[in-house]
């Protein structure tokens, strides 16, 4: 799951990035839209804070995912007659 979250934000900063030049570009490229550089601006900061937020969420997934796994082979470790509950091991 976490995989798929830090995919959608590479992909979110790729398209960030691509809107960012397109602000730099859009004057030359249609002379009479004005305002076209500032959209692109603008929707290159939310496609950047949507892959911040995305990237956020994927390392919080993946943090879980490990402690459940941890979590569940220390329980299968203490099930078949290893160390205590609380024990330090590895």
């Amino acid at each position: 799951m976490a995989r798929n979250l830090y995919i959608l934000a590479s992909v979110l900063f790729l398209f960030a990035a691509i809107s960012f030049v397109m602000s730099l570009t859009a004057g030359r490229m249609q002379p009479a839209l004005p305002a076209n550089g500032t959209l692109w601006k603008t929707t290159a900061l939310f496609l950047t804070v949507g892959g911040l937020i995305v990237a956020l969420c994927g390392v919080m997934t993946a943090l879980f995912e490990q402690i459940d796994r941890r979590t569940e082979e220390r329980r299968i470790r203490h099930r078949d007659g290893g160390t205590r509950p609380g024990s330090r091991t590895r």
